[in-house]
């Protein structure tokens, strides 16, 4: 059975939250594919992971037998989060951008189930895993606008999770999510609805790609 691991990190509800709306339309093509499959699902907003701590940190680089009891329950919360990564036969991430970056919620988990000689270094255990992260914004940071260069979303999980992991990595870009709250915006909806409906279609198309390539 296809497994599907499914992260949200949008502190608003669905309805309120663009990356959320279109990560539950992914999911829903997916789970009409794999109906007998498995979602594992986390909502770091509701239920975040710990910061990474100097003890569950050391404890990536000792070997278990001379783990402290400190270490060994941290490395132990650390673990579930990598084989849950590890056990995925697709990944699906919520990143909105949060003050021109990922939410501290979503680097909290990347900083649990980044482990070098593990899933990092030079032979990467979930290596070739498809990964699709919803990167939404309120405004467009794309190539050639005035805010290019305040783009930490996309540069930064393409070096950690296509660099570092070595995952498939694709992402949907629903963007100008701000315009129709923000009367300042207002001549650029009909883009941002061009945009959100774009980012539905590439859910729809991406999740039915994804389940064809597992089952097969």
């Amino acid at each position: 059975m296809a497994t599907l691991l499914h992260i949200d990190s949008s502190v608003f509800p669905t309805e309120a939250s663009a990356s959320r709306a279109v990560t539950e339309a992914f999911r829903k093509h997916w789970e009409e594919q794999h109906p007998q499959g498995t979602v594992v699902y986390r909502d770091l907003a509701a239920e975040p992971v710990p910061h990474i701590t100097a003890d569950a940190h050391l404890a990536g680089f000792v070997p278990e037998s001379a783990h402290t009891p400190e270490q060994a329950a941290l490395f132990a919360e650390r673990v579930k989060l990598i084989e849950e990564l590890e056990q995925a036969d697709a990944i699906l991430i919520g990143a909105p951008m949060y003050n021109y970056t990922i939410p501290s919620t979503l680097k909290a988990w990347l900083d649990n189930v980044i482990l070098m000689g593990r899933t990092g270094g030079e032979n990467p255990s979930a290596k070739g895993t498809p990964v699709t992260v919803v990167a939404s914004r309120g405004g467009s940071y794309a190539p050639g606008t005035p805010r290019e260069g305040y783009e930490y979303v996309q540069n930064y999980l393409e070096a950690v999770l296509a660099g570092g992991l070595g995952l498939d990595l694709e992402f949907i870009v629903p963007e100008l999510t701000m315009a129709s709250q923000n009367p300042a915006m207002a001549d650029l909806v009909p883009l941002a609805e061009a945009s959100r409906d774009r980012a539905f279609e590439a859910a729809a198309t991406r999740a039915r790609q994804l389940a064809e390539r597992v089952a097969a």
